[in-house]
């Protein structure tokens, strides 16, 4: 049970970030950061933890490689999902 509370706030954070760092924070709430933050470590689990072998924060590991790894799976994802709605990636 904490480490689906602990996914959660983790996922918020993280879907937060990037969000800033995408310049989407504005059009999304904090239901949707939680989902972006969550989806983009999945996201990062397919693509890029057999890359570098660092787990992301949905395989149950917190520490600083997790977070940027799932960081960069929410960037990614948010990237994607601007690509599809303005045409063009932010």
């Amino acid at each position: 049970m904490v480490n689906l509370i602990v996914l959660l706030v983790m996922g918020g954070l993280i879907g937060w970030v990037a969000s800033l760092l995408m310049r989407t924070d504005g059009q999304q709430g904090l239901l949707l950061n939680v989902v972006v933050g969550i989806v983009g470590a999945a996201i990062a689990g397919i693509f890029i933890t057999p890359i570098l072998g660092i787990p992301t924060i949905n395989q149950g590991v917190f520490s600083v490689g997790a977070l940027l790894v799932s960081l960069l799976g929410a960037v990614i994802l948010l990237a994607i999902v601007n690509l599809f709605r303005r045409g063009r990636p932010r």
